[in-house]
């Protein structure tokens, strides 16, 4: 299947984000992190599962816990904190109370600042006891725009290799754009008044 033809199929009739899923090697450890650092509560998990796990919730969002069967099937937890590694990340009201938090837990993190439009976002991120990251951020000072809204500035050597896919692709990306948009904007009303509700 090429290129054009993965971009014609009409999206998946997706929903929302369920839960993320991790490996680790003690679920007890874990869930205790998810709950008294995150907040997050541990819900019922089905009884028909034949492997040790936790299912916890919160802020609209399921985490599973699952027990590894072996200390090698979870990567060594990073000595250093890559705000690029792999993540999950969790807006909050106030970084600086996060931070001073973190730092009475006694956890290492490192903080980030992504500047937009004179838009400041603040990112703090740290791991988790099986080394994967998490980050805690004020991202609702970001406004979410549709890329259509957005012109984007594009490096020389971006625009140069992607020469032929902007020509092949143009037809797709008309007939895309407004459904996309208007899917965006959809999804964004309905966050907003589930918020005010």
């Amino acid at each position: 299947m090429g290129i054009e033809e993965l971009l014609s199929c009409p999206s998946l009739p997706l929903l929302s984000l369920n839960h993320v899923s991790f490996v680790c090697k003690s679920v007890i450890e874990s869930a205790r992190f998810y709950q008294e650092v995150l907040g997050f509560v541990l819900i019922k998990r089905p009884s028909s599962f034949n492997f040790e796990g936790a299912w916890l919730f919160n802020y609209g969002i399921g985490i599973h816990l699952l027990q590894c069967n072996s200390v090698n099937d979870v990567r060594a937890k990073p000595l250093v904190i890559n705000p690029k590694d792999n993540h999950i990340s969790f807006q909050c009201t106030d970084v600086a109370l996060v931070k001073r938090k973190l730092e009475e837990m006694g956890m290492k993190y490192a903080m980030a600042v992504v500047e937009e439009g004179g838009i400041q976002v603040d990112q703090l991120f740290f791991h988790d006891p099986d080394g994967y990251m998490i980050e805690i951020c004020n991202c609702e000072n970001l406004p979410v725009l549709p890329l259509s809204a957005c012109p984007l500035k594009k490096s020389s050597a971006y625009n140069e290799s992607n020469k032929w896919s902007r020509v092949s692709l143009a037809n797709v990306k008309a007939l895309h754009e407004a459904e996309m948009e208007r899917r965006m904007m959809d999804n964004l009303f309905a966050d907003m008044i589930d918020i005010t509700m």
